[in-house]
């Protein structure tokens, strides 16, 4: 059993508090898969990946009781806090409060998108609560790949499947996702 592991039995049993030995084995990770994620993202994006680790990391250690059965299930958890955080920030940027939909245009550009950045990730949101209700395991590879940047096999361990069926299931979520997507416009 790897120490990350054991540390996570550890907290789990209420015996220590999680950021004292967890935090350091698990920061540099959270913080490379919050980058890898924040690269995809539009210049004009305020949250930067220490942020979004640290918000990931209050929502992962408070509130309900943390219970993860191993490294894969820990960090399968906070992918989902990841995508949860961006979900809701989208949302709240395309509230009529906050300029609904206004998008900040450059006087020089020439063609205009049909939808912001922030649209896009909320299509994709909904494609994907609709692929979940139909396939649950294919959706969550798409959030560990996508919101969180997660590698082939780092799904894989954290699913408890080959690498193989990862990339089947990858492949088809996208075909599914860009289908249910396309059907919008």
């Amino acid at each position: 059993m790897s120490e990350l592991t054991q540390i996570l039995h550890v907290v789990e049993r209420g015996d220590e508090n999680p950021s004292e030995r967890l935090l350091p084995l698990v920061y540099d990770e959270l913080r490379r898969l919050a980058a890898a994620k924040m690269c995809r993202e539009t210049e004009n994006q305020t949250l930067q990946p220490t942020a979004l680790v640290h918000e990931a990391w209050l929502r992962l250690t408070t509130g309900a009781e943390a219970r993860w059965q191993n490294r894969g299930h820990f960090f399968g958890a906070a992918s989902e806090a990841m995508r949860r955080i961006l979900i809701e920030r989208a949302r709240r940027k395309t509230r009529l409060k906050h300029g609904g939909g206004q998008v900040r245009l450059d006087i020089h550009e020439s063609e205009l998108a049909d939808t912001t950045p922030d649209e896009k990730v909320l299509l994709i949101n909904e494609a994907l609560e609709r692929l979940q209700a139909e396939d649950p395991e294919k959706a969550r590879v798409v959030v560990m790949k996508f919101f969180a940047g997660l590698t082939n096999r780092e799904v894989a361990e954290s699913l408890n499947v080959t690498e193989r069926t990862v990339e089947r299931h990858w492949a088809y979520a996208k075909a599914w996702l860009f289908d249910a997507i396309r059907r919008e416009f």
